[in-house]
């Protein structure tokens, strides 16, 4: 095992630049995700990782040693890609045996290793099936299998996933987050799908052009984004952004839409008042909108709106709400009969609401950072 630190790495490509000032530095067994939507530099910097794309500037350390200018097969590492690419004339043994026997490993350790790693990844039976006999389930296993035998000390994963049908992704992604935890090895793994960050990762590092926009636990990139795009990119459905007047009511701070005058006190008011007079983003995560039947004139945690679409889940009913010039999307517990066109009243969890400043984009406040 080994820590991973990246100082200052920047990569360009001719006047593109792909990845800059990216520091990180993980711990000895972490489990890092990378996510970010496509062309935002993630896999770039795993390659580089990796070794196998130069580093244009600053410096990338597997331990105590600085790896800039070490071949690939000499950083003690190993990738699992999101192409299996499984020799097809081998079968499953001799696959995860290939790379150890290129190193000359002695015949008895290449035997423990490979049943070893087949006996965690529950493939001992397929040892003898080509890849062409293999499920996709299967085939990435024996990839996995692959790296595990060599023992690295880091594991990079680049969208290893993305290959397979959505109920085997689930089952995969258990089965990799199990692996780690037993084998204890310092992994970075690369996605585009937000859910499998946030379902694997210690640590997810949020990315956009090149640049890192926050690095946090899965929960608090959730609760506490550090800007308007990592509060919107994490989380399913997306958080909703309505740009909202703040003006000052009897000591209290108000969010004021043409329909809705949200209230709120404490702390989170507080942070708000240099913004009073002025527009912010106001974020409020579909989640935290509830239908409400009865909702009486003059309560200001009220949003009135027009049915759009409805989206029945079966354990829970999507509402697309229409408020003149924006949209905004409710997720309610259970099912709804709702219609579209129809008037609804939706009651908002003032408790959960976020603030972005208008021009930086950048967290002006979260109200739970200030509940107990």
């Amino acid at each position: 095992m080994a820590k991973v630190k990246l100082n200052n790495v920047w990569k360009r490509f001719g006047k593109v630049v792909a990845v800059k000032e990216f520091d990180l530095e993980t711990e000895d067994g972490e489990f890092v995700v990378f996510v970010g939507p496509s062309g935002c530099g993630k896999t770039t910097t795993l390659r580089m990782i990796a070794g196998l794309e130069e580093v244009s500037e600053g410096e990338i350390y597997i331990g105590d040693r600085m790896v800039n200018d070490v071949p690939p097969k000499d950083r003690d590492i190993a990738m699992v890609f999101q192409n299996y690419a499984l020799y097809p004339h081998m079968n499953v043994y001799d696959n995860m045996a290939f790379g150890l026997r290129l190193r000359k490993v002695p015949r008895n350790e290449i035997e423990r290793r490979v049943h070893e790693a087949a006996k965690i990844l529950k493939i001992e039976h397929l040892l003898k099936r080509k890849p062409r006999e293999l499920s996709g389930g299967q085939r990435q296993r024996v990839a996995m299998g692959r790296a595990i035998v060599r023992e690295p000390k880091v594991f990079l994963m680049d969208e290893p996933l993305s290959n397979l049908d959505a109920k085997l992704r689930v089952e995969m992604r258990a089965e990799i987050s199990k692996l780690q935890q037993r084998l204890g090895v310092t992994t970075i793994y690369v996605t585009h799908d937000q859910i499998e960050a946030m379902t694997l990762g210690h640590r997810i590092v949020v990315m956009k052009d090149g640049e890192i926009q926050q690095v946090d636990s899965p929960l608090n990139l959730y609760n506490l984004p550090a800007n308007k795009f990592v509060a919107g990119f994490i989380g399913s459905p997306a958080m909703n952004f309505i740009r909202t007047a703040v003006e000052a009511e009897n000591g209290k701070i108000a969010f004021v839409h043409k329909n809705f005058r949200l209230v709120v006190e404490g702390p989170f008011a507080e942070e708000l008042k240099p913004y009073v007079g002025k527009e912010v983003w106001l974020g409020i995560r579909p989640e935290d909108i509830k239908l409400r039947s009865e909702a009486t004139p003059g309560e200001h945690t009220v949003i009135r709106g027009i049915v759009d679409v409805v989206e029945p889940l079966g354990a829970e009913t999507e509402i697309h709400v229409r408020l003149e010039d924006v949209k905004i999307t409710a997720r309610i517990q259970g099912y709804e009969p709702l219609k579209p066109e129809q008037t609804v009243e939706l009651e908002v969890d003032t408790a959960m609401l976020h603030a972005f400043d208008v021009e930086t984009e950048k967290a002006i406040a979260h109200a739970l950072a200030f509940v107990e």
